[in-house]
């Protein structure tokens, strides 16, 4: 293992860190989690946490154990990574912005700064968050036990875009190559190929086809 890790960094035993991977000043790597009573989160043991060749955990952030970090992977100061989460290749979490558990999010992804990716939220690959985007994953807002079984995250397909301050309501889908505006407030979900804006959000036209990957 070719590893840097900063004296200040802690990283609990049996993280399995690939070939140059730097852990930054004060991060925390492997760190298991003091859930609440209420918390609906799973409670089986976690696998070690694994974080690909080439990655860098910046200052001050913290991977929970059981999650699994792909390869050249960018943990911005201060992100913070729950338990089973997994990240692929290439993806960017910028600073401050935090991804709750079991969550996917897939290769070449950008999490700009301070945004919220719920629990139980799937993003694809190639998929674009503005900064303080947030995601919710909970209709009733902690009350009845009813609610237990639709808690669910957003589901943003490949290609997707969000712009800043957006709100995605629980359970939204974002279509393959969506555009939603700045500030919308997605209330159902995206077509693909779309623009939606305003609150709630609504179609506005069609993506420009030279803005489109393929």
């Amino acid at each position: 293992m070719d590893a840097e890790i900063h004296p200040s960094a802690i990283v609990y035993p049996g993280t399995v860190l690939g070939d140059g991977v730097r852990i930054l000043e004060n991060a925390v790597v492997g760190k298991q989690p003091v859930l609440s009573p209420r918390s609906t989160a799973k409670r089986d043991p976690l696998a070690a946490t694994e974080i690909g060749d080439g990655t860098v955990v910046s200052t001050g952030a913290i991977v929970f154990a059981g999650s699994r970090i792909g390869a050249r992977v960018i943990l911005g100061d201060q992100t913070c990574i729950r338990e089973r989460v997994t990240i692929g290749d290439d993806v960017v979490v910028g600073r401050g912005s935090l991804v709750e558990n079991d969550t996917t999010i897939g290769a070449m992804t950008l999490i700009q700064a301070d945004s919220y990716i719920t629990a139980y939220s799937v993003l694809e690959e190639n998929v674009f968050i503005a900064p303080c985007v947030v995601t919710t994953n909970d209709n009733f807002m902690g009350r009845t036990e009813r609610r237990h079984e639709f808690v669910k995250g957003a589901t943003i397909r490949r290609g997707a875009r969000v712009g800043g301050g957006a709100i995605l309501c629980p359970g939204i889908e974002v279509g393959e190559e969506a555009f939603v505006g700045a500030g919308a407030v997605v209330t159902k979900d995206v077509p693909p190929g779309v623009i939606v804006v305003g609150n709630p959000a609504r179609v506005l036209r069609e993506v420009p086809e030279d803005e489109l990957l393929s």
